[in-house]
């Protein structure tokens, strides 16, 4: 269990996540009010948190900072770049302090003097030493200001979430004139009291000049865990001569104290309203029936869209969850032994029971990967920053765009995804794009575009990386693939080929090494990268207009549909998603290719790989094969074994390494029978087969 001290780390985390993008969001829209909200709010977050649970230098420094959004949500300080620039900074600090930095410490003393450069001189004044003093508000109220009821009732298990309630009735203090009044009603006898529960609750009349917002960031991190009521009781454009003050009942009424119908017993000549409108004649009494039911009905239905819009969360770690899918993927693998058993018994009542838990470990299964799926949106935000700080030091003018933010992946995915993701925008910006002096002389807008675009394609998930720059240089490559020795001179190549000697170790056409490329090792990681994700890379680039690099990725590592296909004694599972169709091998259709290894398929001719000769396994062919017809990189090729399975759910598992290096071979599975089967890599078995010619010899 995370103890409230991680808790809150966890939580701000997330918190400047959010700041960040806001932040950004505001720099194109510096007069909205709703994200200047929002800023507002995770600071004052980020601080009360702070404060309550021992963060007391992350809390002071965050102040300071909400300080002057404060004036900016007033519209007393105008949102500027430096501001901007200042508060990132600020968020990068509050980062490194979570993450225990003293650097952050010790930079925070002149990130503050920069803020109170933008306070007026009434909000506060720098000391000749360079540290701030706060002037802390007066007594003295605005004229108009208004009065609020607060009702502030916690759980009587706050205690155990390390919430103290006092720094938040003292916060309520400074924002006016406050009467804190504690209900005592529910402290039980000293024998029934337990110590740790929280038995009081509050009442405060609050004057002030501030807003209701004001009044709920207040109790923004315990509003969950408590009955919070803020009710505006003395608006401040009241006059006095147009209504009088409420009688006494009429407030015990209105705070809920007093019921009204027994308020009316002690007054005794009050009746109900719908009685006295009878009694006048004005309606019928069917019809203070229906309104009645109306009423009724109206409370009921908000009531329930309430309690459907109340979703529950729960935070659980990485660590328990994957546990939970190793779990699961044990339970598929005995699921496939009992179905196995099942089959080959003779017992009914034993092949309904293998298949209900069939259908069962499915829907476990499924329900286990979506826990794991997580929208793509939230690494994409985190690139609006890159993007800003890159381009500005580049001197270039970029707008980054973003699609598909909803589409869904495992974590896994998109964790080792962020690494790429980066080297591939750096190199986009760096070379792609050209500066805005050369975009203008070419006929295009100064600023450049780059943009981010994520749907599924089936059992995989599209991601695009599109600019509008320059394109590759075909030419270039090639030359420099030559020098280093890559091809041959004379060598006819393809253009797809051309474009992926960008992805080789140390290659690189810049000119000269700078802090953000040059060096040919980004791109090289990207394609190692994607290859450990089971994914595929492709590269469309057009002279003068732009490229696009397009990443397919699996939606998950830990649980697939495979193919289970055998040659000789082995058995191998191929990722079903990329299986066309089967067909058959007959030694008739080797001799018609003369010792090619293609086959003619729907009038097709199909390049294929014998995976008995790709693995060196030795035995006799048998005397149909089949063919498995996959697609990779919108390239067809086969895969011959002797006989085809049939379906299988495959569990993953990770190879030992000894056989980590094995070229073909991405992981195995155990089967229902308990022996191993591995996995064939098809991606990169496609790519051997391009470097050699298995089998022309035959």
């Amino acid at each position: 269990m995370n103890t409230p001290a991680e808790t809150f780390r966890e939580e701000a985390f997330e918190r400047l996540s959010e700041l960040e993008i806001s932040l950004l969001e505001l720099e194109e829209s510096p007069t909205n009010s709703e994200i200047i909200g929002q800023i507002f709010r995770a600071l004052h977050t980020i601080k009360g948190s702070g404060a309550m649970f021992g963060f007391d230098d992350i809390a002071a420094f965050t102040h300071e900072v909400e300080t002057v959004f404060d004036m900016v949500r007033n519209g007393k300080v105008a949102v500027q770049k430096e501001l901007i620039d200042l508060t990132l900074k600020a968020r990068d600090l509050i980062h490194a302090m979570l993450e225990g930095d003293d650097k952050g410490k010790t930079d925070a003393g002149a990130l503050i003097a920069s803020f109170r450069r933008f306070l007026p001189t009434s909000e506060g004044r720098t000391t000749s030493g360079g540290a701030v003093q706060t002037m802390a508000p007066g007594p003295d109220l605005d004229v108009k200001a208004a009065t609020y009821r607060i009702r502030f009732r916690p759980e009587p298990d706050l205690f155990a979430t390390g919430t103290n309630p006092i720094p938040l009735l003292n916060e309520l203090r400074q924002l006016g004139e406050a009467t804190v009044i504690a209900q005592l009603d529910a402290i039980p006898p000293l024998g029934d009291m337990d110590p740790e529960l929280c038995y009081t609750w509050w009442d405060v009349i609050l004057t002030t000049d501030k807003g209701m917002n004001d009044i709920k960031d207040v109790f923004i991190f315990v509003e969950d865990a408590s009955e919070i009521s803020i009710d505006l009781i003395d608006p401040e454009d009241f006059q006095p001569d147009t209504e009088p003050p409420k009688r006494l009942g009429e407030i015990f009424v209105e705070r809920g104290d007093v019921k009204k119908a027994d308020l009316a017993k002690v007054l005794k000549e009050k009746k109900p309203i719908g009685e006295l409108l009878v009694d006048a004649g004005l309606v019928t009494p069917d019809k203070v029936q229906s309104a009645l039911a109306e009423q009724s009905r109206i409370k009921e239905a908000r009531e329930k869209r309430h309690r459907e819009d109340a979703v529950s969360s729960i935070r659980v770690t990485a660590d328990k969850l994957d546990r939970l899918v190793n779990l699961v993927g044990e339970l598929v693998t005995i699921q496939a032994a009992l179905t196995q058993k099942a089959s080959t018994g003779k017992d009914p009542e034993v092949t309904l029971i293998a298949e209900g838990v069939e259908r069962l470990t499915e829907e476990l299964r499924d329900t286990t990967m979506s826990i794991r799926m997580l929208p793509i949106g939230t690494t994409f935000s985190k690139f609006k920053r890159l993007v800003r700080d890159l381009s500005a030091d580049l001197g270039k003018e970029i707008d980054l765009y973003t699609e598909g933010g909803e589409t869904e992946l495992d974590k896994t995915v998109i964790e080792k995804l962020n690494d790429p993701l980066v080297h591939i925008i750096r190199n986009s910006i760096d070379h792609g794009i050209e500066s805005p002096a050369e975009r203008e002389a070419a006929g295009k807008p100064r600023q450049g575009r780059l943009s981010l675009s994520a749907a599924h394609s089936g059992a995989h998930v599209m991601v695009k990386i599109t600019d509008d720059g320059a394109g590759l240089d075909r030419e270039k490559i090639r030359a420099k693939a030559v020098e280093r020795g890559l091809i041959a001179p004379d060598a006819e190549v393809s253009e797809k080929d051309i474009y992926a000697f960008i992805f080789a170790p140390g290659f690189s056409t810049a000119q000269s090494v700078t802090n953000v490329s040059g060096r040919g090792v980004g791109m090289d990681v990207v394609r190692k990268t994607i290859d450990s994700l089971r994914g595929a890379i492709g590269v469309e680039s057009v002279k003068g207009r732009g490229t696009t690099i397009s990443l397919k990725l699996p939606l998950t590592l830990a649980i697939i549909e495979g193919l289970l296909v055998e040659i000789g004694p082995d058995r191998f599972v191929l990722p079903l998603s990329t299986v066309e169709e089967c067909v058959e091998l007959s030694r008739e259709d080797v001799k018609k290719s003369h010792g090619r290894h293609v086959a003619g398929v729907r009038g097709q001719l199909v390049p294929y790989v014998r995976l008995r000769e790709a693995f060196g396994m030795e035995g006799n062919l048998p005397d149909i094969e089949q063919i498995v017809i996959t697609e990779i990189d919108r390239t067809r090729i086969g895969f011959v074994v002797d006989h085809v399975a049939g379906q299988r759910q495959t569990v993953i598992k990770s190879l030992g390494s000894v056989y980590r290096t094995v070229e073909g071979i991405s992981g195995a599975t155990i089967l229902g029978d308990g022996t191993v089967a591995l996995i064939v890599d098809v991606a990169r078995l496609q790519k051997m087969a391009e470097r050699q010619s298995w089998g022309e010899s035959r």
